[in-house]
């Protein structure tokens, strides 16, 4: 019995590019689902979890970037993974996507070949990559309080909104607080062994990441970059009931 391959919303309002981007996927051992809009792959998705979801952010009617909230906004499709494919190439347009919640990005024109080892990435985490040990379900730093049983994040006791992959950096930084983490061991662990997307991914996350701790000033609060290596939470951290 052949394997059943893993299920892609495409989801881009231009059809050359639609039909190309499914052609390629189905040769790499993908089942593309197309859609012209937003609107019709969120309706679709009330009936079929894909895989994953690539999808442009310039769309008519539901752009892309206000689809991706209402997916990151649905418990039952809160962590399903997204690729933004955009033809904006400026840091702006970059940082908005990952900050509402998307798991990578890709500017347009891009290669198949590699949009397909993404997309790849992306599903081998989510199906096949063991979920972190959880050693404590509250880890506490001064003002800064995280739940992991119901992924909560506290700061001066009220709530901060992180996407997935902010609160899995977040995650781990506290849980190795005192020690420099290495990028490599954070590309890892939050992205997937298999990750194959830009480095600056991961700075743009700890950029948004910082912003939305109030840390993006001259002196770091919480998180400090180690040049050339990685990144160290600085306070200490207990892992008991705050």
């Amino acid at each position: 019995m052949a394997e059943k391959r893993p299920l892609i919303y495409i989801v881009e309002d231009d059809e050359s590019i639609r039909v190309l981007l499914a052609a390629a996927l189905r040769a790499a051992g993908f089942e593309p689902r197309e859609f012209p809009g937003a609107a019709e792959a969120l309706d679709a998705l009330a009936e079929t979890m894909p895989a994953a979801v690539l999808m442009d952010i310039m769309m008519q009617g539901i752009d892309g970037i206000t689809a991706l909230k209402l997916i990151r906004q649905n418990p039952e499709t809160a962590a399903l993974p997204v690729m933004m494919l955009t033809a904006k190439d400026t840091e702006g347009d970059k940082v908005l996507g990952l900050d509402s919640g998307a798991d990578d990005y890709m500017t347009k024109p891009f290669g198949v070949l590699e949009l397909c080892a993404r997309v790849r990435a992306l599903v081998r985490r989510t199906t096949s990559r063991p979920r972190p040990e959880v050693t404590s379900e509250r880890l506490c730093a001064g003002e800064l309080e995280m739940n992991l049983a119901v992924r909560e994040v506290l700061l001066n006791g009220r709530p901060v909104e992180l996407t997935l992959k902010e609160f899995e950096l977040l995650r781990m930084l506290m849980q190795n607080s005192g020690r420099v983490v290495s990028r490599d061991e954070l590309l890892q662990q939050v992205w997937g062994y298999e990750f194959v997307g830009e480095t600056r991914t991961l700075d743009m996350h700890i950029g948004t990441l910082r912003h939305k701790l109030g840390d993006d000033g001259p002196e770091r609060r919480f998180i400090k970059t180690v040049r050339g290596v990685g990144y160290r939470f600085l306070q200490d951290v207990t892992h008991a009931a705050c």
